[in-house]
């Protein structure tokens, strides 16, 4: 079976009749969760899961690891009103299970509303270092948008600072060519946040194909966009150029210091009314 299909061609879905009584393990976990051997069968995906990409031979890698020790650590599933369960975290296991052949899998059933369906799958796969910086980034702009959360309110959930959270959704600027290369891991968040500092897309773009085929670390690319700058902004002072980075990792926003040492001004970008409102906090 090919590593790359969907979860749905891992878990056959059908309608069925719920008689099969999950068995209960043994293994207790924190208060009162008991960890439960559930049917692959009865188990849907979490439409709420930030993942979409899922690398095969480390997909592999894990079904071997499965069929000789089997699944270390319980999934973590909802009760759904049919009867079924729903995953909210450990897809990964659980592709992995159906492809190693078994028939049950351990899992810890609870309650959780849509918002904390999304806040565990998060957390699962940022603590497990398993999300693109793109998914990452649009995983966090879903808890803000869809839940109405302010990125100080996000950041205390996931245990990320807000300026982390902040700097991540930033990506999402990027063009699009820069944001594939990030999801395929050819280009790296560090480098790429150096890129936002450039004025405009095509000058990011530029910058981005010359870096392509290069062995360059973030300080060299950081570099490489302020000389750029500084030949924009007639030779502008090196100094103040690393405080405008400065500023922007501060605050999470594009900031364009104009001036001198002596006099000038500071414009800071907004994009939305609840960036303008947390700036303005920020700020005061």
């Amino acid at each position: 079976m090919a590593l790359g299909k969907g979860l749905n061609s891992l878990i056959p879905q059908q309608k069925k009749v719920w008689s099969i009584i999950r068995k209960e393990t043994g293994i207790v976990n924190s208060g009162n969760d008991r960890v439960w051997q559930i049917n692959i069968l009865d188990v849907v995906p979490n439409p709420e899961q930030p993942r979409k990409e899922f690398n095969e031979e480390e997909l592999h890698s894990l079904v071997l690891s499965i069929q000789k020790h089997g699944i270390l650590q319980p999934l973590v599933m909802t009760e759904r009103q049919d009867g079924g369960y729903e995953l909210i975290a450990g897809e990964r296991r659980l592709r992995a299970a159906g492809l190693a052949g078994l028939v049950t899998v351990p899992a810890l059933v609870r309650t959780a509303t849509q918002q904390e369906k999304l806040e565990l799958a998060l957390i699962e796969n940022i603590q497990r270092h398993d999300l693109n910086p793109i998914e990452e980034a649009y995983a966090y702009a879903r808890l803000l948008e869809e839940f109405n959360l302010t990125q100080e309110q996000a950041a205390e959930q996931l245990g990320k600072s807000r300026s982390t959270l902040a700097n991540t959704i930033r990506l999402l600027d990027l063009p699009t060519v820069v944001q594939k290369a990030l999801t395929k891991g050819d280009f790296s968040a560090g480098k790429a946040r150096a890129l936002l500092s450039l004025k405009t897309e095509k000058e990011q773009v530029d910058m981005f194909e010359s870096m392509m085929g290069i062995k360059m670390s973030v300080r060299e690319v950081e570099n490489l966009v302020a000389n750029k700058k500084n030949n924009n902004k007639t030779h502008k002072d090196p100094n103040m150029t690393a405080q405008e980075k400065k500023m922007e990792e501060r605050l999470g926003a594009k900031v364009i210091i104009s001036g001198n040492i002596k006099k000038g001004k500071i414009m800071i970008s907004y994009s939305s009314t609840d960036e303008l409102k947390r700036l303005i906090s920020e700020l005061s």
